[in-house]
């Protein structure tokens, strides 16, 4: 099986950095097994989850199957290598709303709390990044 990577925030089907995002979704709505921060962060309003379990909400977001080339690329995007960059982060994920539901791995695209300066939060924590929050992205100069 290809590896599962849970997006919550722009890699999202229908959101704004979705055309990054190669994998097949896999059908039903996400939540991590433990609670996450997840933050509008700086200027550009980018959703950040912070590798911090045990604080903020429960994050609701997306699965996707994905292969080696897609994984490249959200690495790319996301950065991996840069030391300002995510880190990718093996995490439990469940399916929302469906009682007895195993819990399963996969990646996550995860801040450092390290990375976090607390006067650069312009919202949350949230527990799911919406349409609306996506209206306050600007995607970075490339």
């Amino acid at each position: 099986m290809r590896p599962l990577v849970f997006t919550y925030g722009t890699l999202k089907a229908g959101f704004p950095n979705f055309r990054f995002n190669g994998g097949a979704r896999v059908a039903g709505e996400f939540v991590t097994m433990h609670r996450f921060p997840l933050y509008l962060v700086g200027p550009r309003r980018v959703p950040w989850l912070v590798n911090a379990p045990g604080h903020g909400e429960r994050v609701v977001g997306q699965l996707f199957e994905i292969d080696d080339a897609g994984l490249l690329q959200m690495d790319v995007l996301e950065r991996v290598d840069a030391p300002d960059g995510y880190r990718r982060l093996a995490i439990e994920v469940v399916e929302r709303n469906k009682p007895g539901a195993l819990p399963v791995v996969a990646l996550a695209y995860v801040k450092l709390p390290e990375q976090l300066d607390g006067q650069t939060i312009r919202v949350g924590p949230l527990f799911e990044y919406t349409r609306e929050h996506a209206a306050l992205y600007t995607p970075r100069d490339v």
